[in-house]
């Protein structure tokens, strides 16, 4: 069945340009982003690990998720020494912020079509530091501000082409700075309401693969429907707890088997399903998600 569904994505993907890294320049400029299916990336620059099944996310450089058509990052910072370190947990990612932001600018130097939300959030255990998150936060957005889209409402695909879209997950003692997304419930669905309205599923700790898929099934539904202004982001990732210890493969092999599935249902394939926040995406995966937006 796996094998046969993902034959199905293949021919999507082959049959389209979806997978093209500049998949928003076919995209009209008044499209707000919550209106858009966009592929995300759940802690993106998680490649390493020191136990199988305990850290890692993702098998694509950042690099290569956004020349697959990935369009939301989730960046996960440990703040050491007044800088940034990219973290999963307390485990050290061997990336530093500076390297991220060097491959999201030089990626929309080539491509000034897109735009990339980029989620900032703070992981570990901060050291030695003489300043905030924030502070050190603003000090790199200093270095190039104009590279930057930091208002705090869903903005229109036009408005934002050629930018980094800020999704903030830390708190901030001036505001605006982006979408305030700090208020995050922990392994739920909720919805945050202030400048911006969002929707979200982050349900990460899965007693069962059906009960996880259901939250994620729920949300695609809601999508539909709603306010295109809505920005929805739909949280595929999390673990199950083996031996004591998290592993994430086991809900994501199964978890995206069952959204191949789903992208290939001739039903979905041009539904508005807004982003989806994956471990480990593939390239065909990220097309078929693209390829919804032809509607």
């Amino acid at each position: 069945m796996r094998a046969r569904v993902l034959l199905v994505l293949g021919m999507i993907a082959s049959c389209t340009d979806s997978s093209a890294p500049g998949w928003m320049g076919d995209q009209d400029h008044a499209r707000s982003l919550g209106e858009l299916s966009i592929p995300g990336t759940h802690d993106s620059g998680a490649r390493f690990e020191f136990s199988p099944g305990l850290a890692k996310t993702q098998e694509l450089t950042i690099a290569q998720q956004l020349d697959a058509g990935v369009r939301y990052l989730d960046i996960r910072c440990r703040h050491v020494g007044d800088a940034f370190l990219i973290y999963h947990g307390a485990v050290d990612q061997n990336q530093t912020y500076d390297e991220v932001l060097a491959t999201l600018f030089a990626f929309l130097d080539e491509h000034p079509s897109e735009a990339i939300i980029a989620s900032v959030k703070e992981e570990a255990t901060p050291s030695g530091n003489t300043r905030s998150f924030e502070a050190t936060f603003a000090a790199y957005l200093a270095q190039a501000p104009q590279r930057w889209h930091l208002d705090p409402a869903v903005p229109r695909l036009g408005e934002v082409r050629g930018q980094v879209v800020l999704l903030r997950r830390f708190s901030a003692m001036t505001t605006p700075l982006g979408i305030d997304a700090a208020p995050w419930p922990d392994n739920t669905t909720f919805t945050v309401a202030n400048a911006a309205s969002l929707r979200v599923q982050d349900a990460y700790m899965v007693a069962d693969n059906s009960v996880k898929w259901a939250a994620i099934t729920s949300l695609l539904g809601e999508v539909r429907t709603a306010p295109s202004s809505t920005l929805f982001l739909d949280y595929t990732s999390g673990y199950q707890t083996m031996n004591a210890l998290p592993n994430i493969t086991i809900v994501s092999d199964d978890i995206n088997a069952r959204l191949a599935g789903y992208l290939a249902d001739p039903a979905n394939m041009n539904a508005r399903l807004g982003v989806l926040v994956m471990d480990f995406v593939t390239a065909d995966l990220a097309a078929a998600i693209v390829a919804t937006n032809v509607r």
